[in-house]
């Protein structure tokens, strides 16, 4: 398994796997247009000529970047390349000096063994903005906030008075 980062043919194969964990909430959906336009965040995995994982560098700054769209094929599930996309992500944040790296996640034993710790939600406000106010669990995410590093000195946000209109979740 070899880890490098995604050009632009890769799209398709990314967009393929994270529609496997899309439908049911895992990851939010990302339109091809939208993989297109961020694709110099991505890192994929391969085994031979086959990308089996993929997973994203989101910046904010230097305070604070976001690793998302973690996406491994489910028949290489439990075979390390997870483990190898995750240490390439920490890689290549250590490599541009960033205090701090978060994730959402639903499996935080696994985070774990990168030394990510617990966060609240609210100390992340950078990607309550971004995403999560898009997201139909907004008020009711079961996912859970970890970081490793530094976390950012800010105002925590108060999820309960987020109010988002309908038609904004619909955009």
């Amino acid at each position: 398994m070899l880890t490098r980062r995604a050009i632009l043919p890769d799209v398709e194969q990314i967009h393929k796997l994270i529609a496997v964990y899309s439908p049911d909430g895992t990851l939010l959906p990302r339109t091809l247009a939208e993989l297109s336009e961020n694709v110099r965040d991505f890192v994929v995995v391969e085994d031979g000529d086959e990308i089996i994982a993929c997973g994203a560098l989101h910046f904010y700054g230097r305070h604070l970047t976001e690793i998302r769209s973690i996406a491994v094929c489910p028949t290489h599930k439990g075979k390390g390349a997870g483990r190898v996309l995750i240490e390439a992500l920490l890689e290549e944040a250590e490599l541009h000096k960033i205090k701090c790296v978060c994730l959402f996640t639903r499996i935080p034993d696994f985070f774990a063994k990168f030394g990510f710790d617990y966060a609240s939600r609210e100390v992340l406000p950078d990607k309550i903005y971004k995403d999560c106010l898009k997201c139909p669990r907004l008020h009711a995410c079961d996912e859970v906030a970890m970081y490793r590093g530094s976390l950012p000195k800010v105002t925590p946000v108060k999820l309960e008075d987020i109010h988002v209109p309908i038609t904004a979740l619909r955009a």
